[in-house]
């Protein structure tokens, strides 16, 4: 079996190259890959399109989706949230949209995590309720269902996904906790190539319990151990 354990984050970043699709989860909190996405903004891949729920948070005290859009590494993000929680405070991303330097799709919360799982399902499209009446169901195939009217959405597949993890083994068999679980285990398995960060020692296959398993390992290609602070950024 091919090793999946990588010692640094740099190595597991390394040979992302320039025009590819990332996806990064998280809900603020303990579920943000910021070591591998502070280890992709010094490699210097541009270019990029972010999945992410939202585009970054203001006065990030470490590194988030928008870290890599502030340095103009993203060309286009699809998000559930494009602007802050208060309109006088400007994010990056707002500040970049605004004058036309990175594209946006707003997706609704619910559909982005559909979307997002059924790419990893295999799925082709599904019909939701959701957004019909609205500017983002324009110029989508609409359907009546049982009397209700329906718009059809399409997977969104990623190159890449960064992922954080409470628990690994060298299978790359995943354990999540609290908030880790919100867009994480969907994200892991639609993307071609899953990059996990782990906080906890990596361990042998067979000690994690098989029931706690929340991705299964044949979804993961590489894992990384997060080190102790200051070289590991943690929560």
């Amino acid at each position: 079996m091919r090793n999946k354990v990588y010692q640094t984050f740099d190595e597991a970043v390394a040979d992302i190259p320039d025009g590819v699709t990332i996806m990064f989860p998280g809900f603020g909190g303990v579920g943000v890959p910021r070591n591998l996405i502070a280890a992709l903004h010094r490699q210097g891949a541009k270019g990029l399109t972010g999945i992410s729920n939202n585009a970054g948070v203001l006065d990030a005290k470490a590194p988030d989706v928008g870290t890599l859009i502030e340095a103009g590494r993203v060309k286009k993000m699809y998000c559930a949230f494009t602007s802050p929680t208060h309109p006088s405070r400007v994010t990056a991303f707002v500040r970049m949209f605004n004058n036309n330097e990175i594209e946006a799709e707003t997706v609704p919360q619910g559909t982005m995590a559909e979307r997002i799982r059924a790419a990893g399902a295999g799925i082709g499209a599904f019909y939701t309720p959701t957004s019909v009446g609205t500017e983002l169901a324009e110029g989508k195939e609409h359907r009546v269902i049982n009397g209700r009217t329906y718009v059809l959405e399409y997977p969104l597949h990623a190159d890449y996904a960064f992922i954080r993890a409470w628990k690994a083994d060298t299978y790359g068999n995943l354990q999540f906790r609290l908030t880790q679980r919100n867009f994480n285990p969907i994200m892991a398995m639609a993307a071609k190539t899953t990059i996990v960060e782990v906080e906890n020692d990596v361990v042998a296959p067979g000690e994690l319990e098989p029931d706690a398993i929340h991705v299964p390992g044949v979804y993961v290609q590489r894992i990384v151990r997060i080190p102790p602070a200051p070289e590991g950024i943690w929560e």
